[in-house]
């Protein structure tokens, strides 16, 4: 058995473990050892990509406010020291804003690492890498894995005299940026004045943006809530998919009567947001938004989205906008991938999104950014503003579906990943010899098994697919009728059963 094993802490693009103790049944797998080790790794894949030496190289590392993550900080520091490289201690900061030490003239980082597990737990952590190209890919973080596991490998790497870690302003640079992005855009130096914006950052580390963004431009940011960092997240789950967060920030817009509500994850790269009536913009919203907010300067551009988009989505994005949608897979790196894919290969695409909150334009380097895209949204809703309108009219030709519902399926056979393509395979065959009442397979489709459902009943869609790590495979349905999603269900149910490694008990 090998010495060091962390092929487990790889999920998708990211590294993601149990830094602490104390949930039963979740024994710490990303201690300090493993943090100093995949630090070195990520030394060697720098200068292995960037031909230098590593006293050559600045990394610049920064983290969110997880009781965990000071320790973790600071055991990558002692691991890479020896080498000689420059370090830049951003203390508590954002995702995109650890990118951006790559880019800003103050820094010119050739890495950067941000050490975070998004919206998971409190005993949770992990580390998203990132190079002046942006985020790094699942290869790439294999790769790291690779050598953080080989003693061999990390002894290649030449020593050097060690530097000091410098602690870096970063966030009070990154918040002087987004400034400037909202007074060019808005075209004043106050242009928020007589705005009142609610801020959300659920304990995590969007509380900046409240004080270093908006209050200097003007805003009133006295509604704003759960602004002050704290591991413990005692207040709701900093996601702005959890429906307790969303209720929070709803129910605090429209007792404070303000203009416009802004919700981040706990890295700051994700965010949604509450119009001028307490209504919440996520999921189809957000990225009706999001693609409202270029398609005056990008006409027809291709919007690239995850696989669970409503066809009231598609209808608002074509029709209404005249812009294209691709529905593409979920993963936030899948729909970025393709953006730039179809843009290397002749095909304008300026947004990439997830119903997640993660929105990533062109203009700013295909990163996701939740602070980016709140940014553009008080840009436009500060002119609005003037007009004496608020920022719902901006998509309010939006249809919502009548009914909508997912439904997680634990699948109990070992190899999940087998299984739960053999229930595709299966579901698609049956749809395509129009073996299921009143269905219709959605083609082009790019992740599980879409099905669209036509009858007045039912009218409607669903979507079977697997989840991208986990033994689980959800189910998302849509009905534009009441009762609708009860009825496809009800279609689907006998499809199902004949699967024993399928727990639909739910369904």
């Amino acid at each position: 058995m090998a010495k060091y094993d962390y092929s487990r802490l790889q999920n998708g693009s990211d590294i993601r473990g149990v830094a602490l103790d104390g949930v039963p049944g979740e024994p710490v797998n990303l201690d300090q050892t493993a943090a100093g080790r995949l630090a070195r790794g990520f030394l060697f894949w720098l200068c292995h990509t960037t031909g230098k030496d590593a006293s050559q190289l600045t990394i610049s590392v920064g983290r969110d406010p997880r009781l965990s993550g000071k320790a973790l900080a600071d055991a990558f520091f002692e691991a890479v020291r020896p080498y000689g490289c420059r370090l830049l201690s951003a203390g508590i900061a954002s995702t995109p804003a650890m990118f951006m030490s790559t880019i800003f003239e103050d820094y010119r980082c050739d890495g950067a690492v941000m050490i975070t597990a998004s919206h998971l737990p409190w005993n949770r952590n992990g580390m998203k890498f990132f190079s002046e190209k942006g985020g790094l890919d699942k290869g790439d973080i294999a790769d790291i894995i690779t050598f953080a596991e080989s003693d061999s490998i990390l002894n290649s790497v030449r020593v050097s005299t060690p530097k000091e870690v410098e602690e870096i302003p970063l966030l009070d640079t990154y918040a002087a940026h987004l400034r400037t992005l909202i007074k060019n855009g808005a075209g004043s130096d106050h242009p928020l004045s007589g705005m009142k914006i609610t801020v959300d950052a659920g304990n995590g580390a969007g509380g900046f943006y409240a004080d270093k963004v908006l209050k200097p431009l003007g805003a009133d940011v006295s509604s704003g809530q759960f602004l002050e960092p704290d591991g413990n997240f005692p207040n709701h789950a900093p996601n702005p998919e959890d429906k307790k967060a969303m209720e929070a920030i709803c129910s605090r817009v429209k007792e404070s009567g303000a203009d416009l509500g802004i919700i981040f994850d706990t890295d700051v790269d994700r965010s949604s947001a509450v119009d001028e009536h307490g209504r919440e913009i996520s999921r189809n919203g957000i990225v009706a938004m999001a693609a409202a907010l270029i398609a005056d300067q990008h006409p027809g551009t291709t919007v690239v989205t995850d696989s669970i988009t409503s066809r009231q989505l598609t209808a608002f994005l074509e029709d209404n906008l005249g812009l294209s949608h691709l529905r593409f897979k979920r993963g936030y790196k899948n729909v970025i991938n393709k953006a730039k894919e179809l843009c290397d290969n002749g095909t304008d695409s300026q947004l990439a999104i997830e119903t997640s909150g993660h929105a990533a334009y062109k203009e700013n380097y295909f990163l996701d950014d939740g602070a980016y895209l709140a940014t553009k949204i008080v840009i436009k809703a500060a002119q609005l503003f003037r007009e004496g309108k608020g920022i719902s009219t901006l998509i309010s030709d939006l249809t919502v579906p009548a009914e909508a519902v997912e439904i997680r399926f634990p699948i109990l056979k070992e190899d999940f990943s087998s299984y739960g393509d053999e229930i595709l395979h299966n579901l698609e065959e049956l749809a395509a010899d129009g073996k299921i009442e009143d269905a219709v397979p959605v083609q082009p489709n790019y992740e599980g098994v879409r099905i669209n459902f036509t009858h007045p009943s039912c009218s409607g869609w669903m979507l079977l697919r697997k989840s991208l790590h986990d033994p689980i495979m959800p189910l998302n349905v849509e009905s534009d009728v009441e009762g609708g999603c009860d009825e496809i269900r009800r279609r689907l149910k006998p499809l199902l059963e004949k699967f024993d490694g399928l727990d639909i008990s739910r369904l």
